[in-house]
Parts: structure tokens; sequence; C-alpha cells
């Protein structure tokens, strides 16, 4: 499909890129681009081709969260409506079989931060700053915070709820919000060799351990070790398990079939 809030790029290498495309507004949230985001990542996430998906933003800052000139005259029901589609994008990465990297720049806040929390990985200039800030306008955060607490625990989640503070990169490292910090000048180059590595794995295999991962987490530990065991042995079965195998006592790259 065509999009007007979106770059949509697929590479040879099975790397997709997803850029946000409204510098002028600091890539926030309206309408059209969350329902674009949402249509792209269901694209990507049933296209062959496609192993690993990178989303960032153009211009100078990865996102400044929901576009605030949409907030006018709607009714509590239409407020509900409008925000679950600004967040469908973000929850939407829980469920997709291919792993999603966040590149984040400058400045990644409120629905931006939920965005980058929400994706599996996140790599970030050392000079980008995050940070939940819509308690400064009166709003709040309560929906970005739930990927967020995920990555950081209670406490933190709540400073940055509370606080509307941002962080620089390394903090947001040491949070567990992001796990590589790399130059300014140096984040596209390697965000894309980074995102490559995980291209040359097993697509089938990459794809389970992400799904797996997140059926697994919020059920008992017991229960997680049963059903963890029933997904490796399920993986077992498949001709990329024995091909993967077979390539490491052969002493060659694998040839991945993705079954």
């Amino acid at each position: 499909m065509g999009y007007s809030r979106l770059i949509v790029e697929k590479g040879e290498d099975h790397v997709a890129t997803v850029t946000l495309n409204r510098p002028e507004k600091m890539n926030a949230f309206d309408s059209p681009l969350a329902e674009e985001l949402l249509a792209a990542f269901m694209e990507l996430d049933g296209c062959a081709e496609t192993r690993v998906i990178v989303v960032k933003g153009a211009g100078r800052n990865f996102c400044a969260g929901i576009d605030v000139s949409e907030i006018t005259g709607k009714n509590a029901l239409e407020y509900k409506q409008w925000v679950n589609r600004m967040e469908s994008p973000l929850f939407f990465i829980s469920r997709m079989k291919k792993p999603v990297i966040a590149q984040v720049h400058g400045v990644a806040a409120a629905n931006g931060l939920g965005l980058a929390a929400s994706a599996d990985l996140v790599i970030a200039a050392e000079d980008a700053r995050m940070g939940l800030t819509a308690i400064n306008l009166g709003l709040n955060c309560v929906g970005p915070v739930l990927p967020v607490a995920r990555c950081v625990g209670r406490k933190r989640a709540l400073e940055l709820l509370l606080s509307g503070s941002l962080v620089k990169a390394p903090e947001a490292m040491a949070m567990g919000l992001v796990n590589r910090v790399v130059p300014a000048d140096e984040l596209e180059k390697e965000a894309r060799e980074w995102a490559a590595v995980f291209a040359t794995k097993s697509p089938l295999a990459l794809q389970l351990a992400k799904s797996a991962f997140y059926t697994a987490e919020d059920m008992e530990y017991e229960k997680q070790f049963a059903y963890m065991d029933e997904v490796f042995a399920r993986l077992c079965t498949t001709g990329d398990a024995h091909e993967g195998v077979k390539a490491f006592f052969e002493k060659r790259e694998p040839l991945w079939r993705g079954r």
C-alpha cells in the first residue's frame, strides 16, 4: 500500500525499515500515522523476504509522542477510540512474528518512548533523550508506561511517568530501556549492521523465539518451562533445525528455508 506518513523500504539483506516521516512535527503520532504504522507492521510481518524490521524517525528526532492538535472536540468514547488507535501499533509489536528494532535519535517522548520500549530491541544515539513527558501538559502517559515498566520495573517507570523528565541514552541503557548506545554519526550504520546479524539467523527459529518469549512472559514459572520445552521440541522437528546442525558439523553456512 502507499504511505503518506511513513517511508517503508525492504532491503536485499532481509531487513526492512519503517521511517516515521513527519519531521516538521517531530514525527508525532496523528491518526493517519498511527493507522499507517499498524498497517506497515502487518504488511512486513507477512512479507516472506523480510526477517527483521527497523523503525526510525526522519529529521532530527525519533518521535515526540502524540500530536496534541488532535486532542480537542471529542467525547469520552471518542477519546478512548482515539488513544486506542495511537497505541495499537505499540501493542501489535508483541504479536508480530518478526523482531522489531527501534533506532532512536534526538527525542523519544511520550508515545514515542512507548514505541521504542515496545520494540524488541533498541539502539540509540548517545545524545538521544527519552521520557514520558505528557504530565507536563496536564496529561499522562499511562499507555506508554506499560511497555516502559516491562523494561525498567515499577519504581523507575513511576519516576518517568510522574516527573515527565527526559533522560539521556546512557542512563536509559542503565535503566534497561536501551540495548546499545552508539555515537550519533554511527547510528544508521550500526543499527543496520546489527539488524543484519539477526536476519542471518533461521527465520523460523527467530520467529518462534520471539513469539514464545512473549507468550510465556506472564505465565507461572513452572508453566513457562513446560511451554518453552514444547516450543523447543516443535522446533527440533523442522528442516531449519536439522540444516543448522548439519551445517555446523560440515563447517559451512546454513541454507535456511523457513520450514
